[in-house]
């Protein structure tokens, strides 16, 4: 899991429920009391679903407390001549 600071996890490709285990073992850690969820593109919808599945399944305590949405300038593609604009989103999530 790509992270440089223990409170943020990107979510990509991987099924929602690694990540949902991902914030469950860092909150259980103990020291961590705000988690961060960052996606863009086709991963907003999966990181709504870990926010949702963490929320109502696994850490009922749990609170969102913020969501930013923004866009990002995605460098072009193999193949492609202009850069295109995808859509992110930032879920924090309290305990």
């Amino acid at each position: 899991m790509a992270q440089n600071q223990p409170d943020v996890i990107f979510v990509g490709n991987k099924p929602p429920m690694s990540y949902v285990l991902a914030i469950i073992t860092a909150f259980s850690s103990g020291s961590i009391k705000e988690i961060t969820l960052k996606a863009r593109g086709q991963a907003i919808t999966t990181a709504v679903d870990v926010a949702e599945i963490t929320r109502s399944r696994f850490i009922k305590e749990l609170k969102v407390t913020k969501i930013a949405i923004g866009t990002a300038e995605m460098p072009p593609r193999e193949g492609e001549n202009k850069s295109r604009m995808v859509s992110t989103i930032e879920i924090t999530l309290l305990k």
